[in-house]
């Protein structure tokens, strides 16, 4: 991605994230001026890579294929003592897919916070990690309901549905209701080793630096000084 790209997309859910009132914690607003002088104090952020985290999944195509997050908070799997919970802030574009991907051990709720609305198509993971063909259980707020494989799951703002792992996911904002503000609360986070996507894609994309960054991605933090 060109960081141009990557900057206008951070501008875009930092408005978007004000406009329904949901407030970011203050190192959301670092810049890259800041980070070189934030010392161990710190390295909470650096080592669970919280912080901005902005993709296009290798396709070089963001408003088609992409996704904008923020992560508040996460634990560590190998620190016994850190977070045992993971909370993140996405922003969903019209018709920008998160593509078709699982997690060997993550569980997570998906929530729409406000804005459009959310649809997420849903599979059952084969022991080989194919498309499956069985109806899945998931719980949509609560309420227990049976998705056919292929089946999708729409939601408005406030409504949430709860993924368990090794069920295939991907999701997009509905065309005609405006982005979506989404959140994820799960269990800890990795995306270094837990994210299985159908196709063979990259959870972090290449960077053309095309201008300054305007914010540093949570893979960019220099260690403290």
């Amino acid at each position: 991605m060109k960081r141009s790209e990557i900057n206008q997309a951070i501008r875009d859910m930092i408005g978007f994230a004000e406009s329904l009132n949901f407030k970011l914690p203050p190192f959301a607003d670092f810049t890259p001026d800041d980070w070189r002088n934030r010392g161990e104090e710190y390295d909470e952020i650096r080592l669970a890579g919280l912080g901005w985290d902005i993709t296009d999944f290798g396709k070089g195509a963001f408003a088609e294929y992409g996704l904008t997050l923020f992560t508040i908070r996460n634990g560590r799997h190998s620190d016994p003592d850190s977070k045992a919970y993971c909370e993140k802030l996405m922003m969903v574009r019209e018709g920008q897919v998160t593509p078709m991907h699982f997690h060997w051990e993550k569980t997570e709720d998906i929530i729409n916070r406000g804005g459009g609305r959310l649809t997420c198509r849903l599979y059952p993971a084969t022991a080989d990690e194919r498309l499956g063909t069985e109806t899945m259980r998931v719980s949509v707020d609560g309420c227990a309901r049976r998705i056919t494989a292929g089946g999708a799951v729409t939601l408005g703002p406030g409504e949430s549905v709860t993924l368990t792992p090794r069920i295939y996911h991907e999701f997009w904002g509905e065309r005609g209701g405006g982005p979506v503000l989404v959140g994820e609360v799960s269990t800890v986070n990795d995306d270094a080793r837990d994210n299985r996507f159908h196709e063979d894609l990259p959870r972090f994309p290449g960077v053309e630096e095309d201008e300054p960054p305007f914010r540093l991605l949570c893979t960019e933090y220099p260690p403290a000084p």
